[in-house]
């Protein structure tokens, strides 16, 4: 018999913007000892708190990882860039930029022990990761994090500002998150290296620096997300507005505007894309009786078609008062210009307009 249970768990970064630039304290941390005992792996439904605590994005990213390397001596971190400042010998490892390289090391490690990945490495991802489990009959896990940026970033046009959220969500053996908040990057990317299996961790480079208010639950270490979970960001009647990550941003704006006019909408995070939370969709349009969806990827095979199919094969269709309609990104490479750029993903003044779409029949 094969034991796996200590197999490593790794977690890969992609692009130096989202390295652990905050983690000094590792080496300190592993000179008085990494204590093995694993946490109870609660979920938490999260409430408000009277202390809330603020953080960019950037520290609630830094701060997970620093936790789950310190809670677990078998999690290990492995990317361009990650090791140079201050980063603690052999657990956060530098690699030269040969992508493809480092991920197959990383799928190495996580079955017979060594280590870590990328984004040009697909074949690794898609080939090696999602599909072990499988071809081992289930013997065999592959616990291993990727995770980077994703989407629209700012003035780096083409090659550097795409969304592949629809690309891994396609494939089987991947669990793909996408994070919004400060409480969605702790809770998901801790209960990714948790996870036995790969997750594909989606970030924005835009949220990065973005400031979040964390309750006294969402601080604690034990703090986790379920993976497959929706939540609700506000309650409502009259319409249901579907977004994740960025996108979430521009549909809160917009909830805002509408409730000066009168109208109520409930807008669902959706945190994760693979596996992803239908129940939550089909009880809100059960409400609402209308559906918006918001994505900054292209809209050929996107999220929002993905949700909109699933929706009219089920009964669920029966309970809407007017067709799904999909905000997406413009169907074009993203373009240096800043004036295009800005064009070329939704804006509030465009959901609004597909709100006043939607509701046009009845209001």
């Amino acid at each position: 018999m094969i034991n796996f249970r200590n197999r490593p768990i790794l977690l890969l970064n992609i692009y130096v913007l989202i390295t652990l630039q905050k983690l000094s304290s590792i080496q300190q941390l592993l000179q008085r000892g990494i204590e093995k005992g694993l946490s109870s792996n609660r979920f938490f439904s999260t409430t408000q708190s009277f202390r809330a605590t603020k953080m960019t994005v950037r520290e609630a990213i830094n701060s997970a990882m620093d936790e789950e390397i310190e809670r677990d001596e078998r999690v290990f971190l492995i990317g361009e860039e990650v090791a140079q400042y201050d980063g603690a010998y052999k657990r956060i490892v530098d690699t030269p930029i040969t992508e493809q390289g480092f991920c197959g090391m990383a799928i190495g490690a996580a079955m017979f022990m060594t280590f870590n990945f990328s984004m040009q490495a697909i074949d690794q991802v898609i080939n090696s990761a999602a599909k072990t489990k499988y071809m081992s009959a289930g013997m065999v896990n592959v616990p291993i994090v990727f995770r980077g940026n994703n989407g629209a970033a700012a003035g780096v046009a083409a090659q550097h500002s795409q969304c592949f959220a629809a690309w891994y969500t396609h494939c089987p053996g991947l669990k793909v998150v996408v994070p919004h908040t400060c409480e969605d990057h702790r809770g998901l990317l801790k209960s990714a290296i948790r996870d036995p299996d790969p997750v594909v961790c989606l970030e924005s480079e835009m949220l990065l620096n973005t400031e979040f208010e964390l309750s006294d639950e969402a601080m604690s270490k034990d703090f986790l997300v379920p993976i497959g979970k929706a939540k609700i960001e506000r309650p409502g009647k009259d319409i249901t507005i579907v977004s994740f990550s960025r996108g979430m941003d521009v549909v809160n704006a917009a909830a805002l505007e509408l409730a000066e006019k009168g109208i109520d909408a409930e807008v669902i995070n959706l945190r994760s894309l693979r596996p992803m939370d239908m129940e939550a969709i089909y009880e809100s349009i059960g409400k609402t009786h209308h559906l918006i969806t918001v994505e900054m990827g292209w809209p050929s095979c996107g999220i929002g078609a993905e949700i909109a199919a699933r929706v009219m094969e089920s009964t669920h269709f029966y309970e809407l008062d007017a067709p799904v309609i999909r905000l997406t990104g413009v169907d074009v490479p993203m373009p240096y210009a800043e004036s295009l750029e800005a064009v070329s993903i939704p804006r509030v003044d465009d959901l609004m307009l597909c709100i006043e779409k939607v509701l046009g029949t009845k209001r």
